[in-house]
């Protein structure tokens, strides 16, 4: 797959734009989000292609889709992650649950085996700022096919301080 131009989009992901997460407070004030569970092993996910296909179905089916696509990853296990999507309103046949509090953000890119250097690095982040780290979500920006194409694998890390 050729790498896009700036101005195309792959029509399934939107091209990130960093600038708005980099090193921001983020303040999630009852923010709506619909949870799932992705199995994985040692951290690498088995079935999220799957589980994203069936949540983005609902949502669509459900007028809940958000202009932000925020997708939160709870990596609480090497077994599995807790998934959180953002929606505007209830998804008939999920949970919807409310994040809220203040968050630190900071975007990284490259290819996920560098998430041990991130993490260590946001825990870094926060120290410099004198916060402790209560709680740490994953953004995923865009599916492996389309960071393929943009030619930017982009992650945020939000951390609850």
């Amino acid at each position: 797959m050729k790498i896009l131009k700036e101005n195309e989009e792959t029509g399934c992901c939107k091209r990130f734009n960093p600038a708005p997460w980099k090193n921001k407070e983020v303040n999630f004030n009852d923010k709506l989000f619909i949870h799932d569970h992705v199995k994985s092993l040692f951290h690498i996910p088995l079935n999220y292609g799957k589980v994203m296909e069936r949540v983005m179905a609902k949502i669509e089916i459900a007028g809940a889709k958000t202009e932000d696509a925020l997708m939160l990853s709870d990596e609480n296990s090497l077994w599995g992650s807790e998934i959180y999507v953002a929606v505007n309103k209830d998804v008939p046949g999920y949970k919807t649950v409310k994040i809220q509090g203040n968050y630190l953000s900071k975007v990284f890119e490259g290819p996920f085996s560098n998430m041990g250097k991130w993490i260590e690095e946001m825990k870094k982040y926060l120290a410099d700022k004198g916060k402790p780290l209560k709680k740490l979500y994953f953004f995923y920006t865009t599916c492996p096919a389309c960071a393929k194409a943009y030619g930017k694998n982009y992650t945020v890390l939000l951390a609850e301080v």
